[in-house]
């Protein structure tokens, strides 16, 4: 009993730290996302193949269900081009995590890459459903409708674009819309609510710049491509712009010098040689000129504009055989076009056959609506073959189509035309001027075979091959008297995330391509449109990021 309470008394109190519960150690990261940070840091380096390690030891630890691991892995497979297997591993990153927007997204859009167009929609709807209110999914639903042709609804998901976040992308894929549609006035409109939102975007300015360009307002294209070289004073595209506008005024060697800085960006580009041939072409440089548009010919050969410049070019160096083998390919192209067959009927004409000659005069009748031009060669042709009824219709028809031109427009008729139409309007007994009436100044650029047709004249049968080869050759070349047929450029390669147009000389801007459609020059005083430039950039021409 006494060692008990011996005991009890020596007793010590309890201290307050040990009555304290022992903290337990920090758990560890899960053994499915410890090493994300590598591979995350691998990939952003653009180590590849570092990354890839990587993956593959997380990939043997997890079994195969790291989803990181197997996400990083199909971006960079897509980056290599294998975008089936990319497209495997994201459908694999969507059954791990069904409800992940960010994985039905990168489905669509290897969809897309594959040329899946209506299953890319099915999955971006899918994610829509998961998020709505997400500008990508819709910005990328439009892409995927221009790619369909269905540009109505196009239309609707790239509003529904804007209205949840305004991006540049989505006003160009919009602009492009319009453009496919040929409505440049809103694609106008368009461009100038983008330049609004993004002054200092060069694509945006360059894009208008051209629209303006392609209109004939030549104050607003200049404002708007000087605009772009303010902030970029090596955008290629504006200072090829600038130079065609230069070359459709006349001035070649300043427009020569502009071509000069754009030869040092991007000296494989088939409009900058289609150009400079052209000038060379106004400069009465023809062996230049064919040279260049050679080059051309060789960097795009299936651009008909390069074709039609290079038949144009052989015509007047009375070199018919070669100007039809360039005008029958550039046909093969723009079937549609009736310039192009009246070239065709001028070298025929010169090469003595006559009977294909007027095959390719009806055609060209039949497809341009506009032109006098046509109706006038061919009325010379009829009436150097005796067929005087034959010629005074066409003679009449361009008579009317005359009279609506002078009351439609202030264009200026060309003296060798005003000159060669008096003939035969003489020749014909119907009057020397019916319509001819208002005195036009002299061209700035007359080709050196003008002289040789007035010469010539109609003390011969009226235009001898040769007269008619010379006189006539350019008339094609009117396109303002024409309905126009700058074809758009083709759809080419699918979009990325955002969908963004390809930066092309064109927009295609358009990239643009991009080209202005037609530049112009002299020839024997007509308005001579030269084929290619620039490209404006259309709806089709859209590319990954």
């Amino acid at each position: 009993m006494a060692e008990e309470k011996l005991s009890a008394r020596t007793q010590l109190p309890v201290s307050a730290e040990s009555q304290k519960p022992v903290l337990k150690k920090a758990p560890e990261f899960p053994i499915l996302e410890k090493q994300n940070w590598l591979i995350h840091l691998y990939y952003i380096q653009k180590d590849y193949e570092a990354c890839k390690a990587v993956i593959k030891e997380q990939l043997q630890e997890t079994h195969g269900l790291c989803e990181y691991a197997i996400y990083v892995q199909a971006l960079i497979f897509r980056l290599e081009g294998n975008i089936q297997e990319s497209l495997r591993l994201f459908q694999m990153c969507a059954f791990l995590s069904p409800q992940c927007a960010d994985n039905l997204k990168q489905v669509a859009r290897s969809l897309f890459l594959l040329g899946k167009h209506k299953a890319a929609i099915e999955v971006y709807n899918e994610a829509a459903k998961l998020n709505q209110k997400d500008w990508e999914i819709c910005h990328n639903l439009g892409v995927c409708y221009i790619y369909l042709k269905q540009f109505d609804k196009a239309q609707d998901q790239l509003h529904n674009a804007l209205h949840l976040n305004r991006h540049d992308l989505t006003y160009i894929m919009l602009g492009k819309i319009f453009l496919l549609k040929g409505d440049l006035d809103k694609a106008i409109e368009i461009y100038k609510k983008a330049v609004e939102f993004s002054p200092e975007n060069t694509e945006l300015l360059t894009t208008l710049g051209l629209l303006y360009l392609q209109l004939g307002i030549y104050q607003k294209a200049f404002e708007h491509l000087g605009n772009t070289l303010t902030y970029d004073p090596t955008n290629y595209k504006a200072i090829l712009a600038a130079g065609s506008m230069m070359q459709t005024h006349g001035d070649f060697d300043v427009a020569l010098t502009k071509y000069k800085v754009v030869a040092c960006a991007v000296i494989e580009s088939p409009p900058l040689w289609n150009n400079i041939g052209m000038c060379f072409f106004g400069k009465k440089k023809y062996v230049a000129a064919i040279s260049c548009l050679k080059r051309a010919n060789y960097l795009a050969p299936l651009d008909w504009k390069i074709l039609y410049n290079l038949g144009l070019v052989h015509l007047t160096m009375q070199q018919y055989a070669s100007a039809f083998h360039f005008l029958s390919a550039a046909i093969n192209f723009q079937p549609k076009m009736g310039e192009l067959y009246m070239l065709l009927a001028v070298a025929l004409t010169n090469l003595e056959d006559s009977e294909n000659a007027k095959r390719a005069y009806e055609e060209a009748v039949r497809l341009d609506k506009c032109n006098p031009l046509v109706n006038l060669n061919y009325a010379v042709l009829l009436y150097n073959q005796g067929e005087k009824r034959d010629a005074l219709a066409q003679y009449q028809e361009m008579e009317k189509k005359v009279n609506l031109l002078k009351y439609s427009s202030s264009l200026e008729f060309d003296p060798e035309m005003v000159e060669v139409a008096q003939k035969l309007g003489a020749a014909l007994q119907v009057g020397e001027a019916l319509v001819w009436t208002k005195p036009v100044k002299d061209p700035k650029s007359k080709h050196q075979t003008a002289s040789t047709s007035k010469a010539a004249g109609f003390q011969q049968p009226l235009g001898s091959n040769q007269a008619l080869g010379q006189a006539m050759s350019s008339a094609a070349t009117c396109r303002k008297l024409s309905s126009g047929a700058g074809g758009t450029s083709q759809l080419t390669k699918p979009p990325s995330l955002p969908l963004e147009p390809e930066p092309t000389v064109e927009a295609q801007p358009t990239e643009a391509s991009a080209q202005t459609r037609e530049n112009q020059t002299r020839r024997e005083g007509h308005k001579l449109r030269t084929r290619g430039g620039f490209e404006i950039p259309e709806a089709a021409a859209v590319s990954p990021a």
